[in-house]
């Protein structure tokens, strides 16, 4: 029974480990690396800004055997990029590769000054 790995296949799988991130589940998480990527989890987990508080899928396209996805996981004060590699393993999507793409350094939430607090030249009492 051959089971095809399609795009639909690895959206589904991508989003279901983005969800396991943003919701701070690292062993749901794990369920999606290959046998060589959960030896190595503390390196693996070492490149994903954790904790994340929102994970989408920012690119899905297919290379070669595989499927490269983008991630972006947002956290409280960087958005970070992460490429994952998908390939076939044993009929299910399965991240074989991680790399970190880039970070944005963000404002925390709450921190930023409230415009309607700063009043206009002449009209303070």
């Amino acid at each position: 029974m051959a089971t095809t790995v399609d795009e639909p296949a690895v959206r589904e799988a991508a989003q279901r480990f983005g969800d396991a991130l943003a919701a701070g589940d690292v062993e749901r998480a794990m369920e999606c690396f290959s046998e060589e990527l959960r030896r190595n989890a503390g390196e693996v987990l070492a490149l994903l800004p954790l904790p994340a508080n929102d994970v989408d899928i920012e690119s899905l396209e297919r290379s070669g055997p595989g499927y490269n996805v983008v991630l972006r996981l947002i956290g409280e004060t960087n958005e970070d990029l992460v490429q994952t590699r998908w390939k076939d393993r044993e009929g299910r999507p399965t991240i074989v590769e991680v790399s970190h793409l880039s970070r944005t350094e963000r404002e925390p939430a709450g921190e930023q000054v409230a415009e309607d607090e700063i009043t206009e030249p002449g009209e303070a009492g």
